[in-house]
C-alpha cells in the first residue's frame, strides 16, 4: 500500500459521516425556521465549499501550523482590530461586509489563538519545562485575553466567552495544578460579587460606567422572561416552540411557531428551537447523542496523536465546542442567558461554517498522523 493509502486509511470516517449527520439537521432546522428564503440551499453550498476546505487541509502536514503559528496569530489579530473600523451590523462592529458574503474574523481568531497556545506549551513540553506557575501561565493568558478583549469591545460578549473555555480546556489538559483553577474560580467570585454590592448600592454608578440599562434588562429578561414581554420575547416564543413539540415533534416543515416567524433567528441562533419543535423531544436528543459522539472521536484523537502539539490543539478544539454548544442549545431552554453564538455546523452562516470545516480538517488531520509512517 502506497503512502498516501496509509494516511486515508487512518482517516476518521465515522467523524466526517457525524458532519454528514449534522448536516442533515442543518438543512431541517434552517429550511423550517425560513418559508420564503431558502437558505438551507445557500447552507447546502456552503457546506459543499466547507468539504472542499477540509479536504484541502488534509493534504498539509499539521505541524505546518505550528510553524506559522504566531504568523498565524497575528494576521487574525490584524483582521480583528481592522474589524473595529468596520460599520457597524446589528449593532457590533464584528463583520468585514464584502458584498455577496460578510466575513466575521473573530470565528478564524478563534482556531489561530488554538494553535498559537498550542504550540507555546508543547514548546514548554519539549523542554520538560512544567506549566506549573504564573510567570509559565502569563503568556496563554496574554494570547487568549488580548482578542477576547479586543472582541468583547466589538461588541461580541458570547464569542469572547468562547476564549475562556478554550483556554480553561487548554490548562486542564496542559496539567496546571487545579490550585491555579480554585484561584481563578476565588478571583471570578469577588469580581461577581463586588458587582453585586455596586448594583444593590450604588445603582447609578453601576449603569453609568459598567454596565448598560439595556444590558441588565436582558439579564433580568433571562430570568423572568414572562415580566419582559418585550425583552423576554425571543426566550418565550423558543419555550412555545420546544414544548408544543413534545415527543415526536410537528414534522419537517410543520412548525408553526418558527415557520410563521414568531421565533426570531430561527435559522442560526435559534436552530436548535427548531429542530426540537419540529422533531420532538426524541430529535433534538438524538442530535444531542450526535454532537456527544462527535466530541468522544475528538478526544480519541487527542488520545492517539503522535506529538504534544496535535493533542494540545484538539484540546483546545474540544473547549470551544463544548462551550457553544453548551451555550447555544441552553440559551434556547433558560438555562444560559441569550447569547449570538452560533450552534456548530447546524446554524446558518457562511464564515462560521467554513471556520469550522477548517477546524475539522485540522482535527482530521492529526489524526490520519497519528502513526508513525514509513519514509515520513
Amino acid at each position: 500500500m502506497d503512502f498516501e493509502k496509509k494516511y486515508i486509511r487512518n482517516l476518521d470516517w465515522l467523524l466526517i459521516l457525524l458532519l454528514m449527520c449534522l448536516g442533515i439537521f442543518s438543512f431541517i432546522g434552517i429550511s423550517g425556521a425560513t418559508a420564503t428564503a431558502n437558505y438551507e440551499w445557500k447552507q447546502v453550498i456552503w457546506y459543499a465549499f466547507g468539504f472542499t476546505i477540509l479536504a484541502s487541509v488534509l493534504l498539509f502536514d499539521y505541524n505546518s501550523f505550528s510553524n506559522l503559528a504566531y504568523v498565524l496569530y497575528g494576521i487574525g489579530m490584524v483582521l480583528i482590530i481592522g474589524v473595529l473600523f468596520m460599520p457597524a451590523k446589528s449593532g457590533a462592529h464584528s463583520w468585514y461586509q464584502l458584498g455577496i458574503v460578510d466575513f466575521q474574523p473573530s470565528e478564524l481568531m478563534k482556531i489561530f489563538t488554538i494553535i498559537a497556545v498550542a504550540r507555546y506549551i508543547s514548546k514548554k513540553d519539549e523542554k520538560e519545562e512544567p506549566i506549573d506557575n504564573l510567570k509559565a501561565m502569563f503568556p496563554i493568558f496574554l494570547l487568549i485575553g488580548v482578542p477576547l478583549i479586543l472582541i468583547l469591545i466589538q461588541p461580541d460578549l458570547g464569542t469572547s466567552l468562547v476564549f475562556t473555555g478554550i483556554m480553561f480546556s487548554m490548562l486542564l489538559v496542559a496539567g496546571v495544578p487545579m490550585r491555579y483553577f480554585a484561584m481563578l474560580g476565588i478571583v471570578g467570585a469577588i469580581f461577581i460579587s463586588s458587582l453585586a454590592y455596586v448594583f444593590m448600592f450604588h445603582k447609578q454608578f453601576f449603569f453609568e460606567h459598567i454596565m448598560h440599562e439595556y444590558q441588565w434588562m436582558r439579564i433580568e429578561s433571562w430570568l423572568k422572561p414572562e415580566a419582559y414581554p418585550k425583552e423576554g420575547y425571543q426566550l418565550m416564543q423558543s419555550l412555545t416552540a420546544i414544548g408544543s413539540g413534545q415527543l415526536l415533534g410537528k414534522g419537517i416543515n410543520q412548525g408553526t411557531q418558527a415557520r410563521n416567524g414568531w421565533v426570531p433567528v430561527g435559522e442560526s441562533d435559534f436552530v436548535f428551537t427548531v429542530i426540537a419543535e419540529e422533531l420532538g423531544f426524541i430529535g433534538s436528543s438524538i442530535l444531542i447523542f450526535i454532537y456527544f459522539f462527535f466530541i468522544y472521536r475528538m478526544v480519541r484523537i487527542a488520545m492517539e496523536a503522535k506529538d504534544t502539539f496535535g493533542m494540545y490543539v484538539i484540546a483546545g478544539v474540544i473547549g470551544m465546542y463544548v462551550f457553544q454548544i453548551f451555550e447555544n442549545i441552553g440559551m434556547t431552554i433558560q438555562l444560559m442567558p441569550i447569547t449570538g453564538i452560533p450552534l456548530p455546523f447546524i446554524s446558518y452562516g457562511g464564515s462560521s461554517l467554513v471556520t469550522n470545516f477548517f477546524v475539522m480538517g485540522i482535527v482530521l488531520n492529526i489524526g490520519m498522523r497519528r502513526k508513525k509512517l514509513m519514509f515520513e
